[in-house]
């Protein structure tokens, strides 16, 4: 099994799971079902969760998912003329 890496999504019969941030042992990431990523974000461990890919049979997508809004920074802070 492939090591976990953000932005990766794997694929099962009837869903798919996209992985968002990774820490030192805890993984954020969305299970949904179709193409559309509208799941809230859960939280758990990365041995968990590649023993649930693995009893899943999942398959490492080819592309990865572009990072959403959330993840790709903050907003530059605007300057304020009195």
């Amino acid at each position: 099994m492939p090591a976990l890496e953000t932005g990766q999504v794997w694929e099962m019969a009837n869903s798919n799971l996209r992985i968002g941030l990774i820490g030192k042992t805890l993984v954020h990431y969305k299970h949904y079902k179709g193409t559309s990523p509208r799941a809230s974000v859960s939280l758990t461990g990365k041995a968990a969760l590649k023993e649930y890919l693995v009893k899943h049979k999942a398959v490492l997508s080819k592309e990865k998912a572009p990072p959403s809004k959330s993840l790709t920074g903050r907003r530059a802070p605007t300057a304020v003329s009195a």
